[in-house]
């Protein structure tokens, strides 16, 4: 890979107290972040990309997503979640296959990485056509095949969703230098049985899988869930080693303070989606008390379906700004708190802390650039407040994974978009809606 220098840009480093380095030079080379300095380095003889009027920040981290589900977008708007899923979704998701869901997923993964996205966490199936389309694009990934069990009759060595997770275990983990990475998937409580959650868990745990689960999203989903077991959602889990490993609780709107404990003492990271679930009315996730707590909390779009963009900064900003309004606390999540939650916090969710994230040397050059000198973004006083309060994911000019730069003013270098849209409008939309 050639020698790339941001040549004086404002960088946003997410290292330490005080992340903004203004004027500063940050030099890639062999896809790492090399050095970040004050003055340029001696002899530099690569790529310069000026940097006056921008803005360098770590690729943003997406946690929670459903990425092919992206050709559903606006399909079933203003439903709860329930009658969303069961007379909209499941229905048009019966008729997927594999290219359906590879085209969605690079129509997804094109609109992550041109709004800021390096590297988001999937739960889905047809999970093959999903790693083809992450291979193909050069974004990062945490897959996972979502499990489900609707009865008591379970085999972990005949089961669907099983045979498929260990087949993708040993066939993608680990893709390119860790790029790609498969983890286990409990879909969520109400979907599956202890059979599968046990048998689930235990595989993770044996071959060191993370965990993504979708939980206490609703209060419906919650409140079953202990008149059923007795126990919330959380708790029931935790009987069957589910919170054994790395894991990703998705959600946790619903969660009570018994499960805040818990989580904490398990050290599970939560992905707060606060679009999705403000407009499928699920509520609001008790984040400012999660992180008083000490539990790691990250951010995630959930499916275009239910949010309706990838777009990582409406999600920060939104974050921001709902945990004021309910609290009536101004401070409940600040501006570099909502930063964190989509850099440092969600590369930590990924187990990719030590890659990703910060703007610091040894890391990869996960690195998105942000014209500042747009008319919504002008005044700047504070860099950190524009970026969470001001900024679009249309203001991103350039998205790099791993010093290669994916895009770049408007231009796609590893997608052809037009082929992804021809292939949407003379295949997937005709099978899917007739």
């Amino acid at each position: 890979m050639n020698d790339i220098l941001f040549d004086t840009v404002t960088a946003v480093t997410m290292d330490g107290t005080d992340p903004v380095r203004t004027d500063c030079f940050v030099r890639i080379s062999g896809g790492k972040i090399v050095s970040v300095s004050a003055s340029p380095p001696a002899n530099f003889s690569g790529e310069r990309i000026d940097g006056r009027g921008k803005v360098l920040l770590p690729g943003l981290v997406n946690c929670h997503t459903h990425i092919p589900m992206t050709v559903l977008r606006g399909y079933a708007d203003d439903y709860d979640l329930q009658t969303w899923l069961t007379k909209y979704i499941f229905p048009v998701e019966a008729k997927l296959d594999g290219r359906c869901v590879r085209a969605g997923a690079l129509l997804g993964i094109a609109e992550a990485l041109a709004s800021g996205t390096t590297s988001f966490t999937d739960m889905y199936y047809f999970c093959d056509d999903i790693l083809a389309a992450v291979e193909e694009s050069g974004i990062k990934a945490n897959v996972s095949r979502g499990t489900s069990l609707f009865s008591e009759d379970f085999s972990f060595d005949s089961h669907a969703g099983c045979v498929e997770m260990r087949r993708l275990h040993r066939a993608w983990d680990g893709r390119d230098s860790g790029r790609i990475r498969i983890e286990a998937s409990i879909h969520a409580e109400y979907t599956s049985t202890p059979k599968l959650w046990a048998a689930v868990a235990e595989y993770a745990a044996d071959n060191g899988l993370g965990m993504h689960v979708h939980l206490s999203e609703t209060r419906k989903e919650h409140e079953d869930c202990v008149a059923k077991y007795g126990a919330t959602p959380a708790a029931v889990l935790d009987r069957y080693g589910v919170w054994g490993g790395r894991a990703v609780a998705a959600h946790c709107v619903w969660v009570t303070e018994a499960d805040m404990d818990l989580l904490a003492a398990r050290g599970v990271n939560v992905s707060h989606n606060p679009v999705s679930n403000l407009k499928l009315a699920s509520g609001i996730a008790p984040v400012p008390a999660l992180l008083a707590k000490g539990i790691n909390v990250a951010l995630g779009t959930d499916s275009v379906a239910s949010n309706n963009s990838h777009d990582l900064f409406e999600e920060i900003k939104t974050a921001a700004l709902i945990h004021k309004g309910a609290s009536g606390n101004p401070g409940a999540v600040t501006a570099l708190e909502a930063l964190r939650l989509a850099t440092v916090n969600a590369a930590k969710a990924q187990g990719r802390q030590d890659e990703c994230g910060r703007i610091v040397p040894g890391l990869d050059a996960d690195l998105i650039l942000l014209d500042f000198d747009r008319p919504h973004l002008v005044p700047c006083h504070n860099v950190a407040s524009n970026l969470v309060y001001s900024a679009r994911g249309g203001d991103v000019v350039l998205t790099m994974v791993r010093g290669r730069i994916l895009y770049r003013d408007g231009e796609f270098r590893t997608i052809d978009l037009g082929k992804v849209r021809r292939e949407l409008d003379e295949y997937v939309l005709p099978r899917l809606f007739g």
